[in-house]
């Protein structure tokens, strides 16, 4: 079992241990990696270790039963402290930093941290969606980082290392976070209740990309049902393009439904890149297949490569030549391409280098 029950980050917890048993843990660190991968759970846990009122010397493991494990746990702790974006603001503001305009430097978490530890042990302080502070709370935090209070841990958490100022990022250790493996998402999938089996729990996992978050978002979406139809539809050679074209335009369009205007474009552009992720797995295990190196368990992905190969006209090269495309799609996607006018170029190179022997993918346009 991994530490703590904390799934796919063992190698982060043994480092913070061996830093701990030998007296050199820093005060201040950024947790970087995909969202819903675990750091929050990872910092949670750490904290509860750190405060835990009966855990043996260096061993950073908590006891999970003393008042001081049960208040972390209820975010109740007096010397664990949060922050997080507000549901209705655009990003971490400056006031939860120091306090309102009336407050400066009375309240918020700089001044908070900076107080003694109530329980007589660490004040630690967990920045959730450090990405987007807002300026004016970045700089306000540095001041505290710059002069760490004695016995603080400050943890940010954030996706990209580059979405911080360079200040904060040279007073901070980085620790990288990975997504979670397949076997270890599907697993939680089902602990949390987001799967009602392992087959589905799977199914999720393949198109979740070691993410909880993200896997979140696809449910009740439509998604899974769109990645199976995607992949037979993509093995048929016979398949037309008018009909893949409007199977992939609509699960895009449907990302953007109930979604303020404002988010629409980017609500598609998220769904879009998706949808070529798919096609991409499509084409690696295709290509896997054809050099007689297996490895996928997914059954919908399995049936459907063998339905490929059945039927496939080209070479191992040709099949290269459309995960090349692929790649190129999703870079035009980044570059906020016209969704319709991009599916159908995408789409319809796809199709000319699957039903030649022409392997040479030409550029989208």
């Amino acid at each position: 079992m991994s530490w703590q029950e904390v799934r796919g980050h063992d190698r982060q917890f043994e480092w913070f241990r061996q830093q701990y048993a030998n007296g050199r843990l820093g005060s201040s660190f950024l947790f970087i990696g995909p969202a819903g991968i675990g750091k929050r759970t990872f910092a949670l846990k750490l904290a509860q270790a750190l405060l835990c009122e009966n855990s043996a010397e260096s061993s950073l493991v908590p006891c999970q039963g003393c008042s001081g494990c049960q208040q972390v746990a209820a975010l109740t702790h007096p010397d664990l402290l949060t922050v997080a974006r507000l549901k209705d603001k655009s990003g971490v503001l400056i006031s939860q930093m120091v306090g309102d305009e009336k407050h400066r430097m009375r309240e918020g978490l700089c001044y908070e941290i900076s107080l003694k530890p109530y329980c007589g042990g660490k004040r630690v302080a967990i920045i959730d969606d450090a990405d987007e502070m807002t300026g004016e709370a970045a700089a306000a935090l540095l001041k505290t980082l710059e002069e760490p209070p004695p016995d603080s841990i400050i943890i940010l958490i954030g996706t990209n290392r580059q979405k911080q100022l360079p200040t904060i990022r040279s007073r901070c250790q980085i620790i990288r976070f990975s997504p979670l493996g397949r076997g270890d998402l599907s697993e939680l999938l089902v602990e949390l209740g987001l799967a009602q089996n392992p087959q589905e729990a799977q199914q999720l996992a393949a198109i979740g990309n070691g993410s909880v978050e993200r896997v979140k978002s696809f449910i009740g979406s439509g998604v899974l049902e769109f990645r199976n139809e995607f992949f037979f539809k993509l093995a048929n050679p016979a398949t037309l393009l008018t009909e893949l074209t409007s199977l992939v335009n609509q699960c895009v369009d449907e990302a953007a439904e109930d979604v303020p205007t404002d988010q629409k474009s980017k609500a598609k552009r998220r769904r879009m890149r998706v949808v070529i992720e798919l096609a991409t797995e499509f084409f690696r295990q295709l290509v896997r297949e054809l050099v007689a190196a297996p490895s996928e368990e997914d059954e919908q992905l399995v049936q459907a490569i063998d339905l490929a190969v059945r039927q496939w006209p080209g070479d191992v090269e040709t099949a290269l030549a459309c995960l090349d495309c692929c790649l190129e799609a999703d870079v035009q996607v980044q570059q906020n391409a016209n969704q319709k006018t991009l599916v159908e170029a995408w789409l319809d190179r796809l199709q000319t280098l699957s039903r030649t022997e022409d392997s040479m993918a030409l550029p989208l346009s």
